[in-house]
């Protein structure tokens, strides 16, 4: 008996301790305040919106082309997106870069139809702002901005006034660029986008701009490639480039800054054919676009030839449209070759190089 009231004991005794640690751990956790997460819904007014998006439902505002973005300010430490994936052929997901204040991005992917992505975590309790990009491509599928969970959302400050618009292919649109993660020739196409990183949104954020890329991988002004059946002057005034679908009210974003990257999926080509073409697709930028000033640029990542006969056109084609009266327009030829990315398109290092070069050229032109 004396042996079990000593067990007995002993376990009254590490209860007694086990008690204590539990009341301090409760005391120091009432210490530190745990805010509820709340959910905000996408037809919050204190969401910011930038790009060609779909608001027929404002609770799921939809969007396809790369580049789109959302910014939102919160209260926590904690953040979570609600967002919609149309996961298209049962199969494709997208990426989305995150940024949270001045961090270094990250990308995510999303995993199925539904999805709640904590892209904020272990925060200070104070205020923050969260950047959201579509960082891949139309024909990825749709994504549908459905919310985010946080402590509280809270007004931000107003979009910048300059406005910045890229039209392009495959370079504009950051695809090949990012071996972050999955290296050239493992996993899908779209693991290697990052749309955020391009040099458009680069050179916009450089020149605290908003942006817009309105680009198509393999589109072309006249000729397109590996089978498109689209040139980006039939497609330009709808929101869904890719499958030319859903008009596109061109009052909703009215640009200062319009820059044209197209001509590497077309080749060399007669010029006549060529520059014909582009001198109308400037004509007809011109109706949506009255006063943007309008920059032509070469590839980034054309060879020598390609180089070349842009460089000619692009300066026969400037004369031609300012002896019809129409002074803002200039041209720009990269003043080298980038193509260290997969399938020869620029990677991320040299995407900053060319926003370093275009970002220049603009800011010396705008007098920004």
């Amino acid at each position: 008996m004396f042996m079990k009231f000593r067990i007995a004991v002993g376990d009254t005794i590490k209860a007694f301790h086990l008690m204590i640690l539990v009341v301090s751990t409760l005391n120091l956790t009432a210490r530190v305040p745990q805010m509820e997460l709340k959910t905000f819904t996408a037809d919050n007014q204190l969401f910011q919106y930038v790009g060609r998006i779909d608001f027929s439902n404002p609770a799921r505002p939809r969007f396809w082309s790369p580049g789109v973005y959302i910014k939102a300010k919160f209260k926590g430490s904690v953040c979570e997106l609600l967002v919609n994936d149309q996961e298209l052929w049962g199969k494709n997901h997208n990426y989305i870069e995150i940024q949270i204040d001045n961090n270094k991005p990250f990308k995510i992917q999303t995993t199925g139809e539904e999805n709640r992505l904590v892209v904020a975590d272990k925060l200070s309790q104070g205020e923050h702002i969260i950047t959201i990009c579509k960082n891949t491509e139309s024909n990825i599928g749709y994504l549908e901005f459905i919310g985010l969970r946080c402590a509280a959302l809270l007004p931000l400050p107003p979009k910048p006034a300059r406005k910045i618009e890229f039209i392009g292919n495959s370079i504009t649109c950051g695809a090949s660029s990012d071996l972050s993660d999955i290296p050239c020739g493992k996993g899908v196409w779209q693991d290697q986008h990052n749309a955020y990183l391009s040099y458009g949104p680069t050179v916009a954020r450089k020149l605290y701009a908003q942006w817009v890329l309105s680009a198509v991988s393999g589109i072309g002004l006249i000729h397109s490639c590996c089978g498109l059946p689209i040139t980006m002057p039939q497609v330009f005034d709808k929101i869904e480039l890719r499958g030319d679908s859903l008009q596109w009210d061109f009052k909703r974003y009215q640009p200062d800054v319009v820059t044209i990257c197209l001509g590497q999926n077309d080749g060399l080509q007669d010029s006549i054919k060529f520059c014909g073409a582009y001198v109308d697709f400037i004509s007809r930028l011109r109706t949506f676009y009255p006063s943007a000033e309008f920059i032509l640029l070469s590839s980034p990542m054309g060879d020598a030839k390609l180089t070349a006969m842009l460089k000619n056109y692009l300066a026969g084609i400037t004369r031609k449209v300012k002896a019809k009266g129409d002074k803002k327009l200039s041209t720009y030829v990269y003043k080298k070759q980038y193509r260290n990315g997969c399938d020869s398109h620029p990677d991320l290092a040299e995407h900053k190089q060319i926003a370093d070069e275009l970002g220049s050229f603009i800011k010396k032109k705008m007098h920004w």
